[in-house]
C-alpha cells in the first residue's frame, strides 16, 4: 500500500506542472492594439494602395477615383520603368546624393556631438539649444530661407559676391557682377546647394544622438587612455567609436532614409517638376504621377521600388547588428 501510495503521489507530482500553463497577460496586447490600428490605417493601407496601383495603368482621375475600371498591366510599370535610361539616372543621382549627405552629416554631428561633450553645462544647454534650432525648423520654412539666400538679385550670397573686389572676383570665377546669376542653373551647383540645406537641417539631430551617447562612455576610459598618451583621435576611434558603433550604425541607417526620401527641399529650390537633370526617386514618382498627361501607376511602381531599397538597407543593418551580437 505504500508503494502504490508513493506512486501514484509521484504520478500526479509529475501531471501537476504539465497541467499548469502559464498565464498570458493579455493587457500589453490590449493597450498596444489602439497603436496598431493607427499604424495600420495610417501606414499600412496607403502603402497597399500604393503597391496595388503600381500593377495598373492609371492615366486619370476618374479611375483614380473608381468612376472607370482599372485596366490591369501586371509588371508592365516596372518594365518599363527599369528599362528606361533615364530612371539610371535618378537612381545615380539619388545614390550619389545619400552617400555624400550621410557622411558629411554623420562628420558633422558628431564633430557638433564632441564639442558639446566637451563645454560646460550651461555653455553646452545654450549651444545645444542653438542647434536644435535648425533641426526644430519645418523643411519647407527653412528650404525658402535658403531660397532666398541664394537669390540672384537680392540674396546674400549674390550681396556677398558683388561686394568682392571686381578684379579679385574676376581673377577667380571669371566675372565681376553676379547679379542675375542661376545659383539653380547648373546641376552641380544645385546640388551642392541641395546638400547644404539637408546637412544644414539633419546635423542637428546626430549631434544631440552622439552627446546622448558619449554621456554613457565612463570617463575613466578616456582618463586612462590620456595618461596613457593617446591623444584625441586615437582615443576616439580605440574607446569612442566600438562602444557607440550601434549608435552610429542607427543613425547612419535613418539618415539614409531620411537622404533617400528627400523631397521637400529639392521641390522648393529648383521650383517644382521642370528641372529634370537633378531628379531624384522622390521627386520622379511624384512627376510621373501627377504631372500632366498623369501616370499614377508608374509613379507608384517608382515609389514601391523605393520603398524596397530602403527596406534592403533596414535589412543589412539589422543584419549587421545580430552578427554583432552574436559575437
Amino acid at each position: 500500500m505504500t508503494t502504490l501510495t508513493e506512486d501514484t503521489g509521484t504520478a500526479a507530482a509529475r501531471e501537476t506542472p504539465a497541467r499548469r500553463r502559464p498565464r498570458v497577460d493579455r493587457l500589453p496586447y490590449l493597450l498596444l492594439l489602439p497603436c496598431l490600428v493607427v499604424v495600420g490605417v495610417l501606414l499600412l493601407w496607403p502603402l497597399g494602395q500604393v503597391v496595388a496601383m503600381s500593377f495598373y495603368k492609371l492615366d486619370s482621375v476618374r479611375q483614380l477615383r473608381g468612376d472607370r475600371e482599372w485596366p490591369w498591366v501586371g509588371l508592365a510599370n516596372y518594365t518599363q520603368i527599369l528599362a528606361d535610361p533615364f530612371f539610371r539616372t535618378v537612381l545615380r543621382n539619388t545614390v550619389l546624393f545619400a552617400a555624400a549627405n550621410v557622411a558629411l552629416t554623420m562628420i558633422l554631428g558628431t564633430l557638433v556631438g564632441l564639442l558639446l561633450n566637451r563645454l560646460g553645462r550651461k555653455m553646452a544647454t545654450f549651444v545645444a539649444s542653438c542647434v536644435m534650432l535648425a533641426w526644430a525648423t519645418p523643411a519647407l520654412t527653412g528650404t525658402i530661407v535658403w531660397k532666398w539666400i541664394f537669390d540672384d538679385t537680392s540674396g546674400l550670397v549674390t550681396w556677398l559676391f558683388n561686394k568682392l573686389p571686381d578684379g579679385l572676383s574676376q581673377a577667380l570665377f571669371g566675372q565681376s557682377d553676379w547679379t542675375g546669376y542661376g545659383w539653380f542653373n547648373s546641376p552641380l551647383l544645385f546640388f551642392a546647394i541641395l546638400t547644404l540645406v539637408v546637412v544644414w537641417h539633419s546635423f542637428p539631430f546626430i549631434a544631440v544622438s552622439v552627446l546622448a551617447g558619449l554621456k554613457s562612455v565612463p570617463s575613466e576610459l578616456h582618463e586612462a587612455a590620456r595618461v596613457d598618451g593617446a591623444g584625441p583621435w586615437k582615443v576616439f576611434w580605440k574607446i569612442t567609436f566600438p562602444l557607440l558603433r550601434p549608435v552610429f550604425g542607427i543613425l547612419v541607417v535613418l539618415s539614409t532614409i531620411w537622404d533617400f526620401k528627400v523631397f521637400t527641399q529639392q521641390f522648393v529650390l529648383a521650383g517644382g517638376t521642370q528641372d529634370r537633370p537633378t531628379f531624384m526617386l522622390s521627386i520622379y514618382s511624384y512627376a510621373e504621377a501627377f504631372s500632366p498627361p498623369p501616370k499614377y501607376g508608374v509613379g507608384s511602381a517608382i515609389a514601391v521600388i523605393l520603398t524596397l531599397i530602403l527596406l534592403v538597407v533596414t535589412g543589412l543593418y539589422v543584419r549587421m547588428v545580430l552578427r554583432q551580437e552574436d559575437e
